[in-house]
């Protein structure tokens, strides 16, 4: 096994370069704007000489057009499930059923089993074992033996069908924290038996699949965090010159990122004569409510919607502002604060499920309870107030990026753990 850092961290080790490593991904959607993170992770780890292929249950969020360089790349190569229809879905029940009989009768008996006697779950369960059959075939015909999915939800259940149906080798990278609020609708405690080993972006994270699981099952959980380029998302040189402060927020608009509160915190900051501006990059089912929440401020003006920002364009919002601020409450451990904190920015945002393992308070950055507007609106204030403070959270903030989640070297490690558990 590799050694370990005086941190405790392991170091990863170097890749064997025996036979090449390959494995299929699946995602819920690939590529989109809220799991970018796994483009970057599916590139790394080609470049360390593994062979991925990737599938998606649903086409991409964008068109193609729309489309960074490198994502239209990942588009032209991945295997979209839904593309292919009731024909592909036929085609595949009728391919499998002959040649592998008894893992269809193990799928169709799971099927069974999960969807019970709730019809709305008989009716997703028979898409999940269809989707299934599709994806297994794509596999043999891909000559992959092994499938790891990100995220612990829909496309990890078609993985759980995969493995009955299939017998392949099965893994899920758990994020948090929404598969933790519906454990038995999201057959997550199943999917922990199956998997042949689970990777974890957080000790919290990792925390919750104990939690669920029998001691038996916990060296399967491992700890692999995620990461950013440090080299992509680097401070600028000069920072522009704004009559305001800028605060930035990142997210999807969504309930769990909180920006509700961080709208309330803006108005109450402009009330009390703070020259402060909020832009707030993203889009979501919350859109709609959070700009008529900005109409009725006493100036509406001071917060700015930039609405969904792709990978080239986030790097420029990100040199522009001053402060950024994710005040949610529900995460994993955000990318997006990564992002800002890789870039120079000072961060304030929320003591909850794994954040507190990126951001230490009052070294790289400020943390806040969830739903705490009093504290959000003196943290802000404070970083307002002081320019100092400021920079020192902010090269703080620098330096936990380079120490800890560098994609790079992070990528390596799980390269490491893939090498070790995953056949050629």
């Amino acid at each position: 096994m590799p050694a370990s850092s005086p941190r405790g961290d392991r170091v990863p080790a170097p890749v064997s370069s025996g036979p090449t490593r390959s494995l299929a991904y699946l995602v819920s959607q690939y590529p989109a704007l809220s799991m970018a993170f796994v483009v970057r992770e599916v590139r790394e780890l080609r470049k360390l000489g593994f062979r991925i292929d990737t599938a998606s249950i649903n086409p991409s969020d964008r068109p193609s057009e729309s489309l960074t360089e490198e994502e239209r790349e990942e588009f032209r190569g991945t295997y979209y499930v839904k593309t292919d229809g009731l024909f592909g879905a036929a085609k595949a029940h009728l391919q499998t059923l002959p040649t592998n009989p008894r893992g269809y009768c193990q799928g169709l008996a799971l099927f069974l089993h999960l969807g019970g006697l709730d019809l709305r779950k008989q009716f997703l369960n028979l898409m999940y074992f269809t989707e299934a059959l599709m994806v297994g075939q794509w596999m043999r015909r891909r000559s992959q033996a092994h499938l790891h999915c990100h995220l612990g939800q829909q496309a990890a259940t078609v993985g759980l069908y995969v493995r009955n149906v299939c017998r392949r080798g099965f893994s899920i990278t758990v994020h948090g924290p929404d598969e933790f609020y519906d454990v038995k609708g999201q057959y997550l405690a199943r999917k922990i038996a199956a998997a042949d080993f689970v990777v974890c972006i957080s000790s919290f994270a990792r925390s919750r699949l104990m939690l669920l699981s029998p001691r038996s099952h916990w060296d399967k959980f491992i700890v692999s965090r995620l990461g950013v380029d440090p080299q992509l998302f680097s401070p600028p040189d000069q920072k522009p010159s704004n009559d305001v402060v800028e605060i930035l927020c990142v997210g999807r608009l969504v309930p769990s990122k909180g920006q509700h509160i961080l709208i309330a915190a803006v108005d109450r900051l402009v009330q009390q004569s703070c020259p402060v501006r909020l832009r707030i990059a993203g889009s979501g089912p919350d859109e709609s409510s959070l700009q008529a929440h900005a109409a009725q401020l006493a100036q509406p003006s001071c917060v700015c919607f930039e609405g969904a920002v792709d990978q080239d364009r986030i790097r420029t919002l990100y040199a522009a502002a001053d402060i950024f601020c994710l005040p949610s409450f529900a995460e994993g451990v955000p990318v997006a604060l990564m992002e800002a904190m890789s870039m120079g920015l000072p961060c304030v945002t929320t003591n909850i499920t794994g954040i507190p393992e990126l951001i230490r308070d009052g070294i790289e950055g400020l943390l806040v309870s969830p739903s705490d507007l009093d504290a959000l609106v003196e943290a802000l204030a404070k970083l307002i107030d002081d320019a100092t403070l400021r920079q020192r959270l902010a090269n703080g903030a620098r330096k936990r990026i380079l120490e800890h989640y560098n994609l790079h070297r992070n990528v390596q490690l799980l390269a490491s753990y893939f090498a070790e558990r995953v056949g050629p």
